[in-house]
């Protein structure tokens, strides 16, 4: 049988591999532990919650030690170690809950900052065209002063003619 030589200096081939590579949608993933710690913030999980464990407790101390799968005795080892294993899986759960959210919370910041940037420019330039038709708005000649104009040549053309 011949001898395989692993050399150290260089990577491990994909056929050489140990541990096959696994991988993970990271959105699906994500979308899973969202709704993990969705559920476990409800009123509903903390009262099942409650419940499953007054249960627990109460058939493990007062049914029959025989029937007793966690004893009072062993200080309820199993119900013990059961939660703690929920523990240390909703603890980094919900921690890439508040991370996908905060990520999410960026995003829209940024969007927003973006939309406010466009709404002050657009807001600046309709200021702008106001003043520009105010502008506009003051040469343009008024009804009463085109009147007055037009009596004044009526009353220097009737003046000519009576002249002649």
């Amino acid at each position: 049988m011949a001898k395989v030589k692993i050399r150290l200096d260089r990577p491990i081939s994909k056929r050489a591999r140990l541990v096959p590579k696994i991988t993970i949608d990271q959105e699906r993933f994500g979308r899973a532990s969202e709704s993990f710690a969705r559920a476990m913030g409800t009123g509903a999980f903390l009262i099942g919650m409650t419940v499953v464990v007054a249960i627990w407790l109460t058939w493990n101390t007062l049914a029959p030690e025989s029937a007793q799968f966690d004893p009072r005795a062993t200080n309820f080892t199993l119900l013990t170690l059961i939660l703690s294993m929920q523990a240390s899986y909703a603890a980094p759960l919900i921690l890439l809950a508040q991370n996908r959210q905060d990520d999410r919370d960026r995003v829209k910041f940024e969007q927003d900052r973006q939309r406010a940037e466009r709404n002050l420019a657009d807001t600046e330039y309709l200021a702008r065209e106001v003043v520009a038709l105010r502008i506009a708005i003051e040469d343009l000649a008024t009804k009463d002063f085109v009147r007055d104009e037009l009596r004044d040549l009526l009353k220097e053309i009737v003046d000519e003619r009576k002249r002649d």
